[in-house]
């Protein structure tokens, strides 16, 4: 990562792992949100399918997911303020076509907002993340060119870059989500506002010490040393 400014330190990176049917990286929106108020950050969202084909996925009717969501979901959102609801679709879908939507998506300057669109569509508005119009359909509500995307995703234009994102949470050790590191701090859960800004508080320190030891020392010529 570079630096506009010499000797002035780089962005805190926060990187975020989800899936899209994952409640609680949904929930993981609002403390991010207050954490990084007012701070220069670069938060990249990135994929990470829980139950990736062929193993099945959850089904809203067996007793696990209403016990989890009683339990936790319901609770945190609450505390939260979010609105969010248990979808019926079942089985859950996977989600492997939406996250190579996401890189479109990502491609064309929109890869927050379709993030956003498709956890409320699943999680507010019981909508089937696995189907093909369904997921259209979103990509156009959010500005995309509706054509382009269902051909990119019927061609399998982005699946290869959709691989290389999940090597690289296993390179990272992802196997829950939410997982967020911001520099090398790793969170996994969905942590308070106050836990993350210090991490992203931390973080911002320790750039800016290695930013200003940058490239100190003394040289042959002369030149560098006091």
């Amino acid at each position: 990562m570079s630096t506009d400014t010499e000797g002035a330190p780089e962005k805190v990176r926060i990187q975020v792992w989800s899936d899209y049917v994952c409640p609680f990286c949904m929930l993981a929106e609002k403390p991010l949100e207050e954490a990084v108020e007012g701070l220069d950050v670069e938060i990249e969202w990135k994929p990470f399918e829980l139950r990736a084909e062929p193993k099945a996925t959850l089904r809203p009717e067996d007793p696990y997911l209403p016990e989890i969501w009683k339990r936790a979901v319901y609770p945190m959102a609450r505390r939260l303020g979010v609105d969010i609801t248990l979808p019926t679709v079942s089985p859950q879908p996977y989600t492997r076509l939406a996250f190579e939507g996401w890189q479109f998506a990502v491609e064309h300057g929109l890869g927050d907002a379709y993030n956003q669109r498709l956890f409320r569509a699943f999680f507010q508005e019981d909508r089937d993340l696995g189907r093909l119009d369904v997921l259209v359909g979103l990509a156009e509500e959010i500005g995309l060119d509706g054509p382009a995307y269902r051909k990119a995703l019927e061609d399998g234009t982005y699946y290869a870059r959709h691989q290389d994102a999940l090597r690289d949470a296993e390179a990272n050790r992802v196997q829950a989500v939410p997982t967020i590191l911001v520099g090398d701090t790793r969170l996994e859960g969905v942590p308070s506002a106050a836990q993350l800004r210090k991490a992203v508080l931390d973080e911002r320190a320790r750039l800016a010490e290695s930013a200003a030891f940058e490239g100190v020392a003394c040289r042959a010529d002369g030149t560098g040393c006091a």
